[in-house]
């Protein structure tokens, strides 16, 4: 297991404030502000599943699997469509201090309910379900150590253990066409101390003014983009900042899941 660990060094870097030629721009792990955390996308983490993949965005890490039932949800029964739906957790010991498990408090939060929406509805918009049948497929994202942007980390590795489920199917015989229309991955930004900064680590999205987490496929749609000004509001010229520099981020995401894909086999 311990070839598949990335350390990250603590030490710090201080680079051009893109904005303020003669201030210097913080990141705690060494970034410029256009950069991604290094990511690691490990397919076949676990056996048992049809897919499973483990991302590593510098020091978050989520597992992802994905499960294929027969069957549909009852409201869907006769209707010849599949399914994708999603569960999130956390570990109790993913962040700095123990949070207890949901199950210990009865009930899903409602941050959990809102990011295992986002990650399902996300996944559906890439999946042709009558081509699927009547199948259902749950990617569940577990978040093993939290530095941040872990929903996105979640969605962007979810898709690639639906990739390699679905290619399972195929190889099979048990679909004859592939229901993956395309790839779809996502990445955060924000504006920290009045830079506009991609791929948030906790230190900085705790102190930034504005955070966007962006969805988009391989084709350059936007499936989901959520912007919230937490202190100070945002210009459109700033919006449009961080949605470039969210879709150049993506970019380079959706060559690591193709990178993962070749070596899924």
């Amino acid at each position: 297991m311990s070839n598949r660990r990335f350390i990250q060094s603590s030490a710090t870097e201080l680079h051009q404030h893109p904005y303020n030629p003669g201030m210097a721009l913080f990141r705690p792990d060494q970034r410029p502000a256009a950069a991604l955390r290094p990511t690691r996308i490990t397919p076949g983490y676990i056996s048992t599943p049809e897919g499973s993949v483990l991302i590593e965005a510098g020091n978050t890490r989520v597992l992802c699997n994905a499960t294929i039932e027969a069957g549909v949800p009852g409201w869907m029964r006769n209707s010849g469509r599949g399914w994708v739906t999603a569960e999130y957790g956390m570990l109790p010991r993913a962040t700095l201090t123990r949070s207890p498990r949901e199950a210990e408090r009865g009930k899903i939060g409602g941050r959990t309910h809102e990011i295992q929406r986002l990650i399902g509805r996300s996944l559906r918009s890439v999946v042709d379900m009558r081509l699927l049948g009547e199948r259902t497929i749950i990617l569940d994202c577990d978040v093993l150590q939290a530095d941040g942007g872990t929903r996105t980390a979640a969605i962007t590795g979810a898709a690639v253990a639906l990739a390699i489920a679905l290619g399972k199917l195929v190889q099979a015989g048990t679909l004859k066409q592939n229901p993956l229309k395309q790839m779809i991955a996502a990445t955060s930004v924000g504006i920290v101390d009045g830079a506009t900064l991609l791929d948030l680590c906790y230190e900085e999205d705790a102190r930034a003014t504005v955070d966007m987490n962006v969805v988009m496929l391989a084709s350059g749609g936007l499936v989901e983009t959520q912007a919230t000004a937490e202190k100070d509001s945002y210009s459109r010229q700033q919006l449009t900042d961080m949605l470039d520099l969210a879709e150049a981020g993506i970019r380079d995401l959706l060559v690591s899941q193709q990178t993962a894909l070749s070596a899924a086999g």
